[in-house]
């Protein structure tokens, strides 16, 4: 395979969009553990679901391909352009997902294939096929399987043998999904002369921009709520209190500026933004969780770790 080609495959993984799912699904990982997670599972787990999320990306693309030919931010991409026929892309599709479902069956544990091919399809069929196309809260109730990555993690390591870890993985997941509104809509807003010819029915297009904004400032409010529960519950302590809080109060500042925006652009810096946000408050997470316990000693500090987890 050659580099064009190799480039080719490689774009119809997304992998700009799988990196930010397998973060989360790593931080997962590191916070179901109370030290370092098995290197076997880490390793094979992590594998397993990047190749599910490649796969589900592939499919989407697959059978998105007549939207992506209507929207500027897409119209790029393999399929679309006739670099990947659709038979190679399925073919391509399939090999990742049977490979992945082999590593995590064999080699990580049952639960977690179970998981991860629910949200393989969750996200590929359910979102892509039918939910996309079928209401303006597409992206609402289709995030419950975008949402999944951290509860993959966290089963990759664990199992989801007691019921803390279900509690604490699923409040992982609870953030992604109130995340993903606000995160989603604020491109939409951008891109809604695309998805209203593509005939998507994203929130902009069937209710209007305002309506949109107004929307995802409830969400980004409820969202700062929820960032603070794995403080609420004892699964962090003041460190991560106090980077959710920040990086809220941000997003808060983003969400309320996009009302009255001063540029057409700033819906864009608002999603920028909350790709940020996600990634830095998974980071404060594992910080509080995990390194910040292991520095704390050699820099003199008494450190009380956070209960749970």
């Amino acid at each position: 395979m050659n580099a064009s080609v190799f480039r080719q495959y490689w774009s119809l993984t997304k992998p700009r969009v799988v990196a930010l799912i397998v973060f989360t699904a790593a931080i997962g990982m590191f916070l179901a553990t109370p030290g370092l997670p098995p290197l076997k599972e880490s390793v094979l787990g992590f594998l397993g679901i990047w190749l599910a999320a490649a796969s589900a990306a592939a499919i989407n693309q697959l059978l998105d391909s007549r939207i992506d030919a209507q929207m500027a931010r897409t119209n790029w991409r393999p399929i679309v352009v006739g670099q990947v026929t659709p038979r190679q892309a399925l073919v391509f599709a399939l090999v990742l997902a049977a490979a992945s479902m082999a590593i995590l069956l064999l080699w990580v544990n049952a639960m977690t294939a179970l998981l991860t091919f629910c949200s393989l399809i969750g996200y590929a069929v359910i979102y892509t096929r039918y939910l996309k196309r079928a209401t303006p809260q597409n992206i609402v109730i289709g995030g419950i399987a975008g949402a999944a990555p951290p509860l993959l993690g966290w089963s990759a390591i664990t199992g989801m043998q007691d019921q803390w870890g279900w509690a604490h993985a699923l409040l992982l997941v609870l953030i992604i999904f109130v995340w993903t509104p606000p995160h989603f809509w604020a491109l939409a807003i951008f891109r809604r002369a695309d998805y209203a010819r593509a005939m998507v029915p994203m929130l902009p297009v069937t209710h209007g921009v305002e309506y949109t904004r107004w929307q995802i400032l409830l969400y980004t409010v409820l969202l700062v709520v929820v960032s603070v529960l794995p403080w609420v519950v004892g699964m962090s302590g003041l460190f991560y209190l106090g980077g959710a809080l920040v990086l809220g109060a941000v997003f808060l500042w983003y969400a309320w500026r996009l009302l009255d925006p001063p540029d057409e652009f700033h819906a864009m810096r608002t999603f920028n933004y909350s790709v940020v946000y996600l990634m830095a408050l998974f980071a404060f997470l594992l910080l509080d969780h995990w390194l910040l316990p292991l520095l704390a000693p050699a820099a003199g500090i008494e450190f009380v770790p956070a209960q749970g987890g």
